[in-house]
């Protein structure tokens, strides 16, 4: 069934919420409100919401370490999402997970991982739970093109084969694991031709092109929901920032990239460019409305941003609390 015009419009909305939410993130980084470090994944918004765009109500994600823009796309409470990146008292986990460890249990969003591939074998189990007691639901689990060389990616994908069970695993491939270009860590540039090597379908999509994303992963799916099992979704995008915001912050941090690659992306590959091109095209969008949008999602960030910024800092004597299960009392 196509995409409405209503939904389209509002995976365009979800995109600029990412996009003001990254680039204001960014800012409060620069400025020193950002404990730790953070990834942002501008210039990937299209493999984000066309991916969750896919999914039903009652369907999970696995996320990454770069993982605003998964939960985002997935309707996760910004406000909460932004205090947690900064560290607050009223964010998901209290402030004591940060940027790479983010939740939204009401979204069926079960976390995010700072260890690189990890989540591949998350996804695989929560979705051998959803056959066990026979949901009806699905388990989609991304992870970047880094990810796909590491073991956990083999055995995931060789298991969830195996056993049949209603995954889909979406490969963010923004073409550089940290500062490591693929072409340097991948004999066969194609991630998506793995599939054949455990008997399940690989698709390989443009990750800037929204409407692309969604087709594919809404087929995998129908495909998973069926019974008939996992697939590998590759979306080749672009990351057009460095691989996180303190890397972009220090001199020479970006310099691993060739001389105006970036710009190049961003010029002719901004998947929300593109998108604001064919929603025009398709009469959906005109120049008033697009702007008229855009202010709307940067008034949403701003409002979570003056709630963020005026949320209290964690307790001192909440330091061990979720940190430890309680003892049962005999």
């Amino acid at each position: 069934m196509p995409l409405t015009k209503e939904a389209l419009l509002d995976m365009y909305r979800r995109m600029l919420t990412i996009r003001h939410f990254e680039e204001g993130l960014t800012e409060f980084s620069r400025q020193g409100l950002v404990p730790g470090t953070g990834h942002v994944s501008i210039g990937e918004e299209a493999v984000a919401v066309g991916s969750c765009s896919a999914l039903g109500d009652k369907d999970y994600i696995i996320s990454t370490h770069r993982a605003h823009g998964h939960l985002l796309a997935r309707g996760a409470d910004i406000n909460v999402i932004l205090a947690e990146v900064l560290g607050k008292a009223t964010g998901c986990t209290g402030g004591k997970g940060g940027s790479m460890h983010l939740s939204d249990f009401s979204r069926q969003i079960l976390g995010t991982n700072g260890i690189v591939g990890a989540g591949i074998n998350i996804a695989g189990g929560v979705a051998l739970a959803i056959k066990m007691r026979k949901t009806g639901q699905v388990c989609l689990g991304f992870f970047g093109d880094g990810a796909a060389n590491r073991g956990t990616f083999h055995e995931g994908l060789n298991l969830a084969a195996l056993w049949k069970v209603p995954t889909v695993f979406v490969c963010t491939n923004n073409q550089y694991g940290l500062s490591m270009p693929q072409c340097k860590a991948c004999a066969n540039l194609d991630i998506s031709a793995r599939a054949n090597s455990y008997g399940m379908p690989g698709y390989r999509v443009d990750g800037t092109d929204v409407m692309a994303v969604y087709e594919a992963v809404k087929s995998a799916v129908d495909r998973a929901r069926k019974g008939e099992g996992p697939s590998l979704i590759e979306a080749v995008s672009y990351r057009l920032r460095g691989h996180s915001m303190r890397m972009d912050q220090v001199p020479g941090g970006s310099d691993y990239r060739p001389k105006g690659e970036v710009e190049d992306w961003a010029a002719e590959k901004d998947p929300i460019r593109i998108f604001r091109q064919k929603l025009t095209e398709l009469g959906y969008l005109n120049d008033e409305a697009a702007e008229q949008i855009n202010a709307e999602c940067k008034k949403i960030f701003d409002a979570a941003a003056d709630f963020a910024l005026n949320s209290p800092e964690p307790e001192p004597e909440t330091a061990f609390t979720w940190i430890y299960a309680q003892e049962r009392v005999k």
